[in-house]
């Protein structure tokens, strides 16, 4: 297969999966890649012609930009009858914090001490919503649920930011944490398998490789939408993946090699991607 037919191929698979995401993930996509990195603001066609080279229709793309502003991350400005947008410093802390745990994510082995933490937090059923909120803002530091209401991460030193999570919600008083070594009783990769349940996670990360390869020579559009996809479908392992000391894997885990191919094919489509978004931004101004 030519590298035409083959990048033709990933494109339309690129479109397919674009198109089971909601406008507002797209639109955070294209502000922590293409607008955070500036630090500028953008009009609002630009806004619109790059979301609709993601498959977004304009009425869908206006209505994510309006979310984003009454949700305080992004503010206008008039121009005349125009309008430009920028970040505010709630939208700009959020995808600093994004931007941060995507790209080092999985970039360096980390050495383990052979410590864990474990967490145990009640949360009555009734409160779905903060137990919603628990469960995402823990899942987000690695932690892994092996049992209702027990929490554990090879890495004791998360404590500060576990106590942070428990402050922000509440529920520091009906609390209990423990650190220390692992007592050798029971299977510990059961444990680590019910946590995080790494089969699944490795399946997904052998689909990425499969699908993400860095073809050269996109058009800049191509390529733009390539890139966009490649960050959607990257984000989400930091909230599958507690990466774990690598003794603690099995030897063909695939997650270095997703990794790999995360920052070959940013690598090669960011140039012209970034081309695509200047050529979009000049033609609004």
């Amino acid at each position: 297969m030519s590298l035409t037919d083959t990048a033709g191929a990933s494109l339309a698979a690129a479109r397919a999966d674009l198109g089971g995401a909601s406008a507002r993930s797209l639109l955070l996509t294209v502000l922590g890649e293409f607008v955070y990195p500036r630090g500028t603001d953008v009009w609002t066609s630009t806004l619109l012609e790059s979301l609709g080279a993601l498959g977004v229709e304009e009425k869908s793309a206006r209505q994510a930009i309006a979310r984003a502003s009454a949700e305080g991350l992004l503010e206008s400005t008039r121009n005349g009858r125009r309008t430009r947008w920028s970040l505010t410093a709630a939208g700009a802390a959020l995808l600093r914090e994004g931007t941060a745990r995507i790209y080092t994510f999985l970039a360096d082995e980390h050495d383990w001490d052979g410590f864990w933490l474990l967490l145990s937090v009640a949360v009555p059923e009734a409160q779905r919503k903060l137990r919603h909120r628990l469960r995402t803002q823990l899942t987000w530091l690695g932690m892994g649920s092996p049992a209702p209401g027990l929490w554990v991460v090879p890495d004791a030193a998360k404590l500060d930011e576990i106590e942070g999570v428990l402050d922000g919600l509440g529920l520091r008083r009906t609390a209990f944490v423990w650190t220390g070594r692992w007592a050798e009783v029971g299977e510990r990769q059961a444990l680590i398998e019910a946590a995080w349940k790494l089969d699944e996670v490795g399946g997904k990360y052998r689909e990425f490789v499969d699908v993400f390869v860095p073809e050269d020579g996109l058009a800049p559009a191509d390529a733009f939408a390539a890139q966009v996809r490649l960050v959607q479908a990257w984000r989400r392992f930091p909230f599958l993946d507690p990466d774990l000391p690598a003794r603690l894997l099995p030897d063909d885990w695939p997650g270095p090699d997703a990794a790999r191919a995360f920052r070959d094919c940013h690598a090669v489509w960011h140039e012209p991607a970034q081309s695509a978004w200047e050529a979009w931004e000049a033609g609004a101004g």
